[in-house]
C-alpha cells in the first residue's frame, strides 16, 4: 500500500523515488544539453584539418593518448553527459561505416546545435528548428551535395587513381607523410582486393591489411610485406624456409593447441618397481612424441605453428625432422594466420590432412630494428597477379604515441579504398570547397522557403562554413579574410574553391580539385547526416529524468553532468 502513495503537491517529485530529478524547459534542460554538445565540439574542431593540434588524453588506466584523431579522443574522454553522447554516438557510428570523417560529424553537429541557441533565443519554437533542419539535410542531400561531384574512380586497379583518393586521407592525420604512407595503403590494399567479377564491385576487407609497429628509423623505413609479421622468434634453431632456402613451396601446419604430451583428464599413479621400469616409462614417452612428429613430417609440413606450448621434447624432434617451428600466443592472430595460408587450426596433435594443410612462398626470421620477426611470405606468383590474402604494413617510428597514430593513419586510409572501390567511388573537391559550395546552396534554398523554416535553414547553411573556417584558423590566417575571398570566389561559380592551408595562394583560396585535393563523396555523406541526425535528437529533448543512483560506490551528485 505504500507504493499506492501520491502526493500530488509535490508534483513530479512526488511519483518518483526519493533521490530522483526532473529537469524540463529550455533553460534547464534544451540550453544545457545544447551547452555540453558544443564543449565536446570545441575539443573536436581544433584538431580538424591537415594543421590539426594534437590532443593529450590520459585515461582511467594512466594510458596516454597522443593523437589528432577524433574517433580516439572522443573513444579515451568516457563521455558521461547524454546529450555528448550523441555526438560520441555519431563518431563511432562514422568510424564504423566509413574510417574517416568523424571529426566533421562532430564539429558540424556542434555548429549546427550552437546555431540552434541563437535561433531559440530569438523565439523561434524547437520543432520549427528541427522542421528546417530537416528541409535543409534533405535539400542537402539530395541537390546540394550532388551537385559538388567533381569526378569518379573508374578503375579500382588504377594505382594513380587510389593514391589521388587515399593522399588527402593521409594528410588529414600526418601531414607532411602522406607521400610516404599513400603508396604503402595502395600498395597493401591492391594486394588483397579480388578483382570484380561479371561487373560488380571488387572484393576487399580492411581486416585484410594489417599492421606491424617496430620501434627504431624513420616513416621512410615503412614497408609493405605479402603476408604477416610475427614479432617473435621462431623456437627451432632453423631459422628459413621457402625458395630462398631454395625449397618450391613450403607447407604450413597450424595447431591451435599445444604441440606436448597430453595429460590424462584425472590424476593417476604409476607404480615403479626398479630403474628398469623408470627407463623403459621415459622411453616409451619419447617413441609416442617421436611417432607424431615423424608423421607430421611425412604429411610434408616444412613448418609448425603452435597456439600453445611446444614442450622441448617436441621441440627436439621437430629439429631432428628438419622442420621449422613458430610459437603464436594470440588467438586472433593464428586465426588471420590460417586465413593467409589456407590452413586450418588443429585441436589434436597429430598428422594433418592435405586440406588442413597451408601453404605459403617462404618463412624467414629477419632481424628489424633490433628484434627478431618471422615474416610469412604468401604472395602468389607474378605471373598470378602477386596477390595474397592478407598484407602487413610495417610501420618506423621513434616514439611508440607516433608509431599509434601512424597506425590510425593507415587504417583509415585502407577504409577509404574501401569506400571508394566497393561503397561509392564518385568524389567531391576537398579543403572546405564543398562545404562553402552546399553552404550558398542552401541559403539560397533557404530564401525561396516562406514562413519560419527559413531561419533554421540560413542557420544550417551558416552552420556548413564552420569547417572552411576552422581551415583556416588552423592554419593561421585570418579566418574572416579567407571567408570572404572563399564567398567572392563561389560566387562567380567557381565552385571548386577551398581554402590553400600554406596561404601561398592569393586571398589563402586555391582551385582544391586542380591540386588533387579531393574527399570521398560516400563519407562527406555519411558525416554530415550523422551530424544532422545527432543534433537533431538533441534539440528535441525538453526534460531530463534521472532515477535514482543504485549502489554506495554511485554517490555522486547528478548536477556535475547536467
Amino acid at each position: 500500500m505504500k507504493s499506492m502513495a501520491y502526493n500530488p503537491a509535490a508534483g513530479l517529485g512526488g511519483m518518483l523515488k526519493s533521490g530522483s530529478r526532473s529537469l524540463e524547459g529550455v533553460q534547464a534542460s534544451t540550453l544545457r544539453n545544447i551547452d555540453a554538445a558544443k564543449q565536446l565540439s570545441t575539443i573536436a574542431s581544433t584538431s580538424l584539418g591537415p594543421n590539426g593540434m594534437n590532443k593529450l588524453v590520459i585515461n582511467h588506466l594512466g594510458k596516454i593518448i597522443l593523437t589528432s584523431d577524433c574517433a580516439t579522443i572522443v573513444r579515451e574522454l568516457e563521455i558521461e553527459h547524454p546529450a555528448a553522447r550523441m555526438l560520441s554516438l555519431a563518431s563511432e557510428r562514422q568510424e564504423g561505416e566509413c574510417g574517416d570523417g568523424t571529426n566533421l560529424a562532430v564539429t558540424f553537429a556542434g555548429e549546427l546545435l550552437g546555431a540552434s541557441e541563437g535561433l531559440i533565443r530569438m523565439g523561434l519554437h524547437t520543432s520549427e528548428i528541427v522542421g528546417g533542419y530537416r528541409a535543409a539535410a534533405q535539400y542537402m542531400l539530395e541537390e546540394a551535395l550532388p551537385a559538388c561531384v567533381c569526378g569518379a574512380l573508374a578503375d579500382a586497379g588504377d594505382r594513380a587513381a587510389l593514391l589521388r583518393i587515399v593522399r588527402p586521407v593521409l594528410a588529414g592525420k600526418q601531414y607532411g607523410m602522406e607521400e610516404i604512407l599513400a603508396p604503402l595503403v595502395v600498395d597493401a590494399c591492391m594486394g588483397t582486393m579480388e578483382p570484380a567479377k561479371h561487373g560488380g564491385a571488387p572484393s576487399f576487407s580492411v581486416d585484410d591489411v594489417r599492421v606491424c609497429k617496430i620501434m627504431g628509423g624513420s616513416p621512410s623505413k615503412s614497408c609493405v610485406v605479402r603476408g604477416m609479421v610475427f614479432l617473435r622468434d621462431a623456437e627451432t634453431s632453423i631459422k628459413r624456409k621457402g625458395e630462398d632456402a631454395g625449397d618450391a613451396e613450403v607447407k604450413v601446419v597450424v595447431f591451435g593447441c599445444g604441440v606436448e604430451a597430453s595429460g590424462t583428464e584425472a590424476k593417476g599413479t604409476v607404480l615403479m618397481k626398479d630403474a628398469n621400469d623408470l627407463l623403459s616409462y621415459n622411453r616409451s614417452e619419447e617413441e609416442k612424441m617421436d611417432d607424431i612428429i615423424k608423421s607430421i613430417a611425412d604429411s610434408g609440413a616444412d613448418v609448425v605453428v603452435s597456439g600453445g606450448t611446444v614442450s622441448e621434447m617436441a621441440l627436439h624432434f621437430i629439429e631432428r625432422y628438419g622442420m621449422m617451428c613458430v610459437k603464436i600466443s594470440s588467438k586472433w592472430e593464428l586465426r588471420r594466420l590460417c586465413r593467409a595460408t589456407g590452413a586450418s587450426a588443429l585441436v589434436r596433435l597429430g598428422p594433418p590432412t592435405p586440406e588442413e594443410t597451408g601453404a605459403c612462398r617462404s618463412v624467414r626470421v629477419q632481424e628489424i630494428g633490433g628484434r627478431h620477426c618471422t615474416v610469412f611470405d604468401v604472395a602468389a606468383p607474378e605471373a598470378a597477379g602477386g596477390r595474397s590474402r592478407v598484407s602487413t604494413v610495417l610501420l618506423r617510428a621513434s616514439t611508440q604515441s607516433v608509431l599509434n597514430d601512424l597506425e590510425r593513419a593507415v587504417d583509415d586510409g585502407a577504409n577509404a579504398v574501401r569506400t571508394a572501390c566497393c561503397v561509392d567511388g564518385r568524389l567531391v573537391p576537398g579543403a572546405g570547397a564543398t562545404e562553402m559550395a552546399t553552404a550558398m546552396r542552401i541559403k539560397g534554398f533557404g530564401d525561396r522557403c516562406p514562413g519560419l523554416d527559413q531561419y533554421a535553414i540560413r542557420a544550417f547553411g551558416k552552420a556548413l562554413e564552420v569547417v572552411p573556417k576552422i581551415l583556416a584558423q588552423n592554419s593561421g590566417q585570418d579566418a574572416t579574410n579567407v571567408l570572404a575571398a572563399l564567398g567572392a570566389a563561389h560566387a562567380l561559380e567557381k565552385h571548386h574553391t577551398g581554402v590553400d592551408i600554406s596561404g601561398e595562394s592569393e586571398g589563402g583560396v586555391f582551385d582544391a580539385a586542380a591540386a588533387d585535393i579531393v574527399d570521398l563523396y560516400g563519407t562527406k555523406e555519411s558525416a554530415l547526416r550523422l551530424a544532422v541526425d545527432a543534433a537533431i535528437t538533441v534539440l528535441r529533448v525538453d526534460q531530463i529524468i534521472m532515477a535514482k543512483p543504485a549502489g554506495a560506490g554511485m554517490q555522486k551528485d547528478a548536477r556535475q553532468m547536467i
